[in-house]
């Protein structure tokens, strides 16, 4: 190894130390300005925080009620049913692009989805409003609801489900879809029935990274959800989630009312680490369990040519 490439390798250890250290120290001072809500002597506790407290519920901070779980269940709605909606869309991206697009189709489809990523949160909830939420309400008002909340949301994943899954699907050695040609499978069934099994803990990660990012949008959920502090029971129910409520409020809360605020910010970051931790547990299993492949070869190539 080469002066440089040491140089650049240690370089490379210190910024990822140093990015380790800057999570280390976000979650701690997460936990430090939560501890009034969490253990100290006025507080409702986490049992208070997730309404299992006993006493009455709902977010009244200048009652003293800091029952985050409607927003906890809006969150988990909206990234869930936004994730239902994205993962078709992005695993048929991956797959054409992958498999079934010609080289120039492939590189526009890339591009496009690269600009649909690169597109600001901003820019989808304005769409949102303006658009959406008119277009829901003639339907069944207000229009601001879980739905548009999810249809935003599943718009803004879709890029990050397809790249992801395009590059779990590129690592399927392609010795196995050569052999599965060999035995005369049709592409239907070296797509659906080799390929995809042979990415699944690639493909798992990817929607797992894609919730992730569903979680942590903030601007354009506020924008069309309805902003109600409510439990989710229907589709067309507006509803605040849980960075849109630490959005909204951080500005004025003061004492357990925003101690409260940060403890709803640590228990989104304790989610989206976790869901990032499954998402990379998942990959490192599609990397364990790849056969070695020919130097330079890659899938497309393999299967273009089949019937």
């Amino acid at each position: 190894m080469s002066r440089s490439e040491r140089g650049l390798g240690r370089a490379l250890g210190a910024l990822a130390l140093l990015s380790g250290v800057l999570l280390i120290g976000i979650v701690a001072h997460l936990l430090v300005q939560a501890g009034p809500v969490l253990a100290g002597p006025q507080a409702p506790g986490l049992g208070g925080l997730l309404g299992l407290g006993g006493g009455p519920g709902g977010w009244y901070p200048l009652e003293g009620r800091f029952d985050i779980s409607p927003m906890i269940a809006a969150s988990a709605a909206a990234a869930g049913g936004a994730l239902l909606l994205a993962a078709p869309f992005g695993l048929a991206c991956a797959i054409h692009d992958q498999f079934l697009a010609g080289p120039r189709t492939a590189q526009l489809l890339r591009l496009g989805i690269g600009l649909l990523a690169g597109i600001p949160s901003v820019v989808f909830g304005l769409w949102g409003l303006t658009v959406l939420v008119p277009l829901i309400g003639r339907w069944q008002p207000p229009g601001a609801s879980l739905l548009a909340a999810m249809l935003v949301l599943a718009l803004m994943i879709v890029p990050t489900v397809a790249l992801l899954a395009r590059a779990a699907l590129a690592q399927v050695p392609r010795s196995v879809l050569q052999g599965a040609a060999a035995l005369g499978l049709s592409r239907r069934a070296i797509v659906l029935g080799v390929a995809l099994p042979a990415a699944r803990s690639g493909l798992w990660a990817a929607l797992l990274l894609a919730l992730a990012r569903a979680l942590g949008e903030t601007l354009a959920v506020l924008m069309v959800a309805g902003n109600v502090v409510a439990w989710p029971t229907g589709l067309f129910d507006p509803l605040r989630v849980l960075t849109a409520n630490i959005a909204l409020e951080m500005a004025y809360a003061e004492g357990l009312h925003r101690a409260s605020l940060y403890a709803a910010g640590l228990l989104l970051t304790a989610l989206v680490l976790l869901l990032a931790g499954l998402g990379l547990l998942a990959g490192r299993g599609l990397r364990a369990g790849r056969v070695q492949t020919l130097p330079g070869a890659d899938a497309p190539a393999a299967l273009r040519p089949l019937s």
